[in-house]
């Protein structure tokens, strides 16, 4: 059962959980306003992986290849990573991206659990030439993974 491998504090509502299979699959989102990066997971091995890059100016096109991504994959829930200052603060980003994460909610009616991705940019850029907003979701992804499972090979 897929709940004994979450761990006990996991902020995940009983009814996500129930939905939650041993092979769900998990999208991410790196949110920025000029691209957005995916990643996907699964809850089998608890990994990821960079999956796209969205790249957009108006909202419809934007919404466009969203939609395509939850249609393709059909996520059992969805990760959005949400900036804050060092300190933890919300900056100019916390909001839009909170927003973001509401409007996938419903849009799409699939959960979304928010991370804290003050440092996930950070962990990919040493030595990024490219845009690098997939790997970002992946690390966003990967820190939900740590911190709600218990079994992570992480």
């Amino acid at each position: 059962v897929l709940s004994v491998m979450l761990k006990e504090n996991s902020p995940l509502p009983q009814k996500v959980i129930e939905k939650l299979s041993e092979d769900s699959i998990i999208l991410a989102f790196d949110y920025g306003l000029a691209r957005i990066g995916v990643a996907i997971g699964n809850t089998v091995v608890k990994d990821s992986r960079p999956l796209t890059i969205i790249h957009w100016k108006k909202n419809q096109e934007k919404w466009k290849q969203i939609t395509q991504i939850m249609e393709d994959w059909k996520p059992a829930l969805v990760v959005v990573g949400v900036p804050r200052h060092k300190d933890g603060a919300p900056n100019s980003m916390t909001s839009v991206c909170e927003n973001f994460a509401n409007q996938i909610n419903g849009r799409f009616n699939v959960y979304v659990a928010r991370v804290d991705e003050r440092f996930s940019s950070v962990d990919v850029e040493e030595g990024a030439d490219d845009y690098i907003d997939d790997l970002a979701a992946q690390v966003i992804l990967e820190q939900w993974f740590r911190e709600n499972f218990i079994d992570n090979v992480n």
